[in-house]
């Protein structure tokens, strides 16, 4: 009996893969099929909402930050921002790495839908978290050091080495939260892993095209010396090696380990993407 034989008769199931894989797998798959159905509205508010939600994260990290003046303590704080998007079912640009990507290799969607759904929260991120930052610049006017010395941190860092390896590291590092969450059914582990990613993230400053942007935007509304012309030199190199990091580091080891279990459910699916499966 070869090693695949022998793993299916001592599991539980009879796929070509463990059983909590192929559960896990299973999740990813019809949730992501799910996001990439939305229409148009609801692509563009669950966007919206996920800038917001984001900025309460970005609000707690500022907060720490201003009395501890300790990147690793606000990082900490920074997870109550995922935990937000986890709880409420918003969208966040950067975390359509993983899943989305899964249903569209599975056959269940198509790659329109997976740039319907990019375009849509990207935009929504940023227009969304700009308004909450302008709100939290009225609200807490003397966080605007912070906001600045953060901003700096970012737009004049140049295109070099240690950006891009920052942005890769940003990308591969939120998209490994997310294999986290889908990887338990446990709400406590979830939160878990949010607070987690959130500290790597935000305690070490990463680059990360939707958070930092939003310290950036901050730093503007608070008059601080920087522009949007600086954001978008910064933005321009950080957003395409976040789905580069995010893409190679996680999603494509995830497709290949996977792979038993995505030809399953292509040779299953109907000849139309997205469409609905014969019985």
């Amino acid at each position: 009996m070869n090693e695949d034989g022998r793993r299916r008769e001592l599991g539980d199931n009879d796929g070509p893969v463990e059983q909590e894989i192929e559960e896990s797998f299973d999740r990813i798959v019809e949730e992501g099929a799910q996001r990439l159905a939305r229409s148009w509205t609801t692509i563009l508010v669950t966007g919206a909402f996920g800038g917001l939600e984001i900025g309460v994260g970005v609000m707690a990290y500022l907060a720490v930050l201003h009395q501890t003046h300790d990147h690793l303590l606000a990082g900490l704080a920074f997870g109550i921002g995922f935990i937000a998007l986890l709880l409420a079912k918003s969208e966040l640009f950067t975390e359509g790495f993983l899943v989305p990507i899964m249903a569209v290799a599975a056959k269940e969607a198509n790659f329109s839908q997976l740039f319907k759904l990019w375009g849509g929260t990207l935009v929504m991120n940023l227009a969304g978290g700009w308004a909450f930052m302008w709100i939290v610049v009225q609200a807490f006017p003397q966080w605007k050091v912070e906001l600045h010395e953060a901003a700096t941190h970012f737009v004049d860092a140049g295109f070099t080495w240690q950006s891009v390896a920052l942005s890769v590291l940003g990308g591969s590092t939120i998209t490994l939260m997310t294999r986290m969450q889908h990887g338990t059914d446990s709400d406590p582990a979830k939160m878990a892993a949010a607070i987690a990613g959130g500290f790597l993230l935000a305690g070490l400053q990463l680059f990360h095209s939707i958070l930092d942007s939003l310290l950036i935007f901050g730093a503007i509304h608070a008059g601080a010396p920087v522009g949007y012309l600086d954001w978008l030199g910064w933005f321009a190199y950080t957003l395409p090696l976040n789905v580069l990091g995010g893409l190679l580091l996680v999603t494509a080891l995830r497709l290949l380990r996977n792979k038993e279990l995505i030809k399953e459910r292509r040779d299953e699916a109907p000849q139309e993407p997205g469409a609905d499966r014969p019985h």
